[in-house]
């Protein structure tokens, strides 16, 4: 049977603006039944990183916060902490990057709080009993939400070809601990040739993994945790992973952690992404490059599968802008995740959710 996914452009009217859409879009995947009076709501997204323009503007959490406070829900904001060295690594500074990037409680009228506490240590562990994991490590705010909707940015994400839905709760909602886990088999490795020993990745590692030995970078496997933050951050693109099973391992877990986060929940969670500026690259940098397609619109759903597999879709039937870092698979169909992660299998990810149950790829996108 097919997943609803309902679509909305980014057209408006003067009786009719973008976020009066968001809430046709809330409306019509019926969060009336799914948030019942004095409900905690864990609103799920990414606040950004410090430096990075292209996350969900704040006036839509405004929308989605208003519409759950009108059902007599009870909403915050959150997210959880970073393995990596930036701006969201432990709560004080995830808040002031948070505030700093527009979400003050005068904007979204929400407070905001980081799920796994000031380190990341703050955690539940939830039995999954699946392939990879008997046991996820979540961030225990959001374990004790009553439900969740998650806001996400789509766009591409150099491990997991695409960041969307599934991204933001399996990975997103992980504590420290749940991190390392799902990024245990990704081991990056330098390439001798390629690297001029700038030290920009030394100074970044939050682990102390890399070091210049002779002027060359050396990665340390036993202290490395694989967030491959470091592949993007060299210029010289001397890191990158030692393909073979690591990828798949990690989509999987990342499943696995989403299975998790929505357990007692999946008859109430809602997931929204937002396909605009569609960087090439996650959040988590303190820059977001050009966008790989013009932007699409707003898509919504109660199965996560679903709303995965649509906006990968649309993001591919899209024609590849120019002036990006695409340089191949411009024409509409065309794979764009695979032109800027050839060796990334992005399918893995939803092929697995839908058979561990999660939800389906078949979907009906309906215009709103």
């Amino acid at each position: 049977m097919k997943s609803a996914v309902y679509f909305t452009d980014l057209r408006a009217k003067p009786n009719e603006n973008l976020t009066d859409k968001v809430k046709r879009l809330l409306e019509a995947i019926g969060l009336a039944d799914r948030v019942k009076e004095r409900a905690l709501v864990a609103v799920k997204l990414h606040f950004g990183e410090a430096g990075n323009t292209a996350y969900v503007r704040p006036v839509f959490l405004r929308k989605i916060v208003d519409t759950i406070k009108e059902l007599r829900g009870c909403p915050f904001l959150t997210d959880a902490n970073t393995l990596y060295v930036g701006s969201r690594s432990d709560s004080v500074s995830h808040l002031t990057t948070a505030i700093r990037n527009g979400f003050t409680y005068a904007v979204v009228d929400a407070p905001l709080v980081i799920a796994d506490g000031l380190r990341g240590g703050n955690e539940t562990a939830v039995t999954v009993n699946l392939k990879r994991f008997k046991r996820v490590y979540i961030g225990s705010e959001i374990v004790r939400a009553d439900t969740i909707v998650s806001v996400a940015h789509f766009k591409g994400h150099e491990l997991s070809g695409f960041g969307g839905t599934i991204k933001n709760l399996g990975m997103g909602c992980a504590s420290r601990k749940g991190k390392l886990a799902q990024h245990s088999t990704v081991s990056p490795g330098v390439s001798r040739k390629k690297c001029e020993g700038c030290g920009e990745c030394v100074s970044y590692c939050a682990q102390e993994a890399i070091s210049l030995i002779d002027e060359k970078a050396e990665i340390d496997p036993k202290k490395c945790v694989g967030c491959g933050e470091c592949i993007i951050i060299c210029p010289n693109q001397a890191i990158q992973i030692k393909w073979g099973q690591d990828i798949p391992a990690f989509l999987e877990s990342m499943v696995e952690y989403t299975a998790g986060v929505l357990k007692g929940k999946r008859d109430s969670a809602t997931f929204l992404n937002f396909i605009t500026q569609v960087s090439p690259a996650c959040d988590c940098y303190s820059h977001n490059d050009a966008p790989i397609v013009a932007d699409i619109g707003i898509v919504a759903s109660t199965d996560p599968v679903a709303i995965d597999q649509a906006s990968a879709d649309l993001v591919n039937n899209a024609e590849g802008l120019k002036d990006s870092c695409l340089t191949k698979n411009f024409r509409p169909g065309e794979d764009k995740f695979r032109a800027l992660y050839p060796k990334v299998d992005w399918e893995i990810q939803l092929e697995y959710a839908e058979a561990i149950g999660l939800g389906t790829r078949d979907y009906e996108l309906v215009n709103i």
